[in-house]
């Protein structure tokens, strides 16, 4: 009897878990958002019978200030709001809907990303550009999130590192990128919101680029790692953390380059080490690379927040101009600075070339369209790398 009442309560927990996978399954209209038409404009839809009014708001959209524009959709009679945009070029997009005044994502798009504390999501117009973000037929690397000492600040912490593909079986020695982010990004950044993994194995693929280990840090020295990674739990995600730009990073960072020399098969010698970072991370990287002198041969700034601080008081930051020199004295293969022409950070990257100009102290400049976005950092990051460790 007992068998029996076992066996009935089985069936009924199986019969149960079933009707409720096929209700998920089944349970409402299927609704396809965003479409992607062969014309490479893009159709995004909404259900909303009780809405008033539905905007899309997309980063391809003309900015409002620090936010990108938004357009209204339209209503059909069965409450079905829709919008088409015009052709878009190859790239990867993010988006959101504005519903009577709140954010919503696409319950249609399972595709979303996270930047600091705003989730959207994500779509990819192939047939250019944007196919270097695509997960393509073609050997893929490894990604790995990895914990780490650093004596200096006496905490445990979190990194992301690619390695290219056929590193686990090969026995020679690889380059290095050490690849920052920016306020209120983590290591989780530009593995996700930067495509990293998907650019290294297309360019790798294709012979524009050779392969190469990225290290993906985290950037706040006051965090072990990424929200929700950490034994903090869920905490929510936010730009105002203690220590970011003090010198403490810049100060510590040869922990990480330590670990990854003492853990990976790399080239040990400033030849096989290249650092860029955006904005904070160019910040970073413009002063990780003079402060440790003769360690980086190629130094990457993506929309670099340079700033000077006159309460910063950090032995990071002084004698700057002595330090730049130094830095020429010593040698290097590559300089490079990108900025778009409607960054808020434009000024000031043309007073830091003026400098630059001035010492004789060369580099490559890139002056992209668009502000301070990742559109232009996943750009930089597609054009530095194949520059790397020639």
């Amino acid at each position: 009897m007992k068998k029996h009442l076992l066996l009935s309560l089985l069936a009924l927990t199986v019969l149960s878990a079933t009707l409720f996978s096929q209700q998920a399954l089944f349970g409402g209209a299927t609704i396809t958002s965003p479409e992607i038409n062969a014309d490479n404009s893009v159709t995004f839809r909404f259900q909303a019978p009780d809405a008033k009014e539905v905007k899309l708001t997309g980063d391809w959209m003309p900015a409002q200030g620090w936010t990108p524009g938004s357009e209204l959709m339209t209503k059909d009679d069965k409450g079905l709001w829709s919008y088409t945009t015009a052709p878009l070029a190859s790239d990867l997009y993010s988006y959101s809907f504005i519903v009577d005044g709140i954010r919503n994502t696409d319950p249609n798009n399972v595709y979303m990303i996270r930047d600091v504390a705003t989730v959207t999501n994500v779509f990819i117009v192939g047939g250019g550009k944007g196919d270097l973000y695509q997960v393509n037929n073609v050997p893929h690397g490894t990604v790995a999130r990895r914990w780490y000492d650093s004596p200096s600040l006496g905490m445990k912490r979190r990194i992301t590192i690619y390695t290219p593909a056929g590193y686990e079986s090969s026995k020679q020695k690889y380059p290095v990128l050490y690849l920052l982010h920016g306020m209120g990004g983590d290591e989780e950044a530009w593995i996700n919101l930067g495509r990293t993994s998907q650019i290294l194995d297309n360019l790798i693929a294709q012979g524009k680029a050779l392969p190469m280990i990225v290290v993906m840090p985290n950037g706040n020295v006051a965090q072990e790692a990424a929200p929700g990674e950490s034994s903090l739990g869920f905490q929510k995600p936010t730009m105002q953390l203690p220590n970011t730009m003090d010198g403490k990073y810049e100060e510590t960072f040869m922990d990480i380059v330590a670990f990854v020399e003492s853990n990976y098969n790399v080239i040990t010698e400033k030849s096989g080490r290249a650092i860029a970072g955006l904005s904070m991370g160019g910040y970073h990287s413009l002063h990780i690379s003079r402060f440790h002198p003769n360690k980086f041969d190629y130094i990457g700034l993506f929309s670099a927040a340079i700033m000077n601080d006159p309460n910063n008081t950090s032995k990071v930051y002084e004698n700057f101009d002595k330090t730049l020199q130094q830095q020429l004295k010593n040698g290097f293969k590559l300089y490079w600075i990108g900025i778009g022409k409607t960054d808020f950070l434009y000024k000031t990257n043309v007073e830091f070339r003026s400098k630059l100009d001035a010492i004789k102290f060369p580099y490559v400049y890139r002056e992209s369209e668009g502000g301070h976005t990742w559109t232009n950092w996943r750009t930089y990051l597609s054009e530095l790398a194949p520059q790397l460790f020639r």
